[in-house]
């Protein structure tokens, strides 16, 4: 693992710089941690939505931005001007922006990761905290919608070779609705009540700081993808585990990942390398050649996602290569 640029700016969204960390007199509850890139299009609708979603709870926000070219940086100062902005002056991936914003802002009791792409439902981090206290877990998640209204399925089991297998066979919704067989838990009824679950989608996450201080930072070298399910299976390891709670809320709006082809290839390569770390050489081969079954499979249906995918996971230096920026380019026309 790798630990967040240290010499990133930290700046006061007026454009003036700031020397040190920044700290109140009085600590916040919550550290609330923005990692955002080129995202000026959605990031003031959850900045604006902070106020009503955080209720009677202190907070300080840190927004780290990941080198964006367009007005995030703006767009950030318009929205909350009294937040910490830090400027990485680089695309370092989304673990990278949580370490950096979790390093300059001493945190209170717990902190929260958020996309920019997320809007906080009213009161949705006072039940986040309620429910960290009532389960003494080490991450919690609020149920999540889409901009429709309609549930995200954001409860995860942990990655395992039947559960590929069962997602290669019937698809992962289906899969998802059989007992445990599923990685993605897809029936609407596991989200009625609070819940136990191995890891979830990374868009809003409240972490313990005990649980930061025993398993942080995020792991850098996944980029993007896979480093909050590593994080959250470290965390389980460690007996810090991960709840699902109703009565928080929040909506995501969601990026492109199953429909941009660059993203799909380091979405499903990363899936791979978190699963040969974690189970060894021979494991981590057949759980490769699964995957590659897997999107071959479709990628003959005429997916151009998967078509990228099988492309990366069958090129040895994609796979083995590091991680980056780069990672996320895709010609179509290969």
């Amino acid at each position: 693992m790798t630990r967040a640029c240290e010499s990133a700016t930290k700046i006061r969204p007026n454009g003036g710089q700031v020397s040190g960390v920044h700290k109140r007199q009085d600590p916040a509850n919550v550290t609330l941690v923005i990692v955002t890139y080129n995202s000026a299009g959605v990031v003031g609708g959850l900045l604006t939505s902070i106020p009503v979603g955080l209720g009677n709870v202190r907070a300080r926000v840190v927004v780290v931005d990941n080198g964006s070219t367009d007005n995030t940086i703006e767009a950030v100062s318009a929205a909350a001007p009294d937040a910490l902005l830090i400027a990485t002056g680089r695309n370092g991936g989304y673990a990278a922006g949580i370490n950096a914003g979790v390093a300059a802002a001493e945190p209170g009791t717990a902190i929260l990761v958020l996309n920019p792409d997320v809007r906080l439902g009213p009161e949705c981090v006072p039940e986040l905290l309620k429910a960290l206290d009532r389960t003494g877990a080490g991450i919690v998640v609020p149920r999540l919608e889409d901009a429709s209204g309609r549930l995200i399925p954001s409860q995860r089991r942990e990655p395992t070779l039947l559960r590929l297998l069962a997602d290669l066979v019937l698809g992962a919704e289906r899969a998802g609705r059989i007992g445990t067989l599923g990685e993605v838990v897809t029936d609407a009824t596991a989200y009625e009540a609070a819940v136990k679950t191995d890891w979830a989608e990374g868009s809003t996450m409240l972490i313990s700081t005990e649980c930061w201080k025993e398993v942080g930072p995020w792991d850098e070298t996944f980029f993007l993808y896979s480093e909050e399910t590593d994080f959250a299976l470290r965390a389980r390891d460690a007996g810090l585990e991960c709840w699902y709670t109703p009565t928080a809320q929040a909506t995501h709006l969601e990026g492109g990942s199953s429909t941009t082809p660059g993203l799909w290839r380091l979405l499903v390569v990363n899936k791979w390398r978190l699963y040969a770390r974690r189970h060894g050489r021979l494991a981590g081969a057949l759980f490769l050649g699964t995957l590659i079954l897997r999107e071959a499979s479709r990628a003959v249906l005429g997916r151009p996602t998967s078509r990228a995918a099988l492309a990366g996971l069958l090129s040895r230096d994609f796979r083995r290569g590091p991680v980056g920026a780069h990672s996320i380019r895709y010609d179509v026309s290969t």
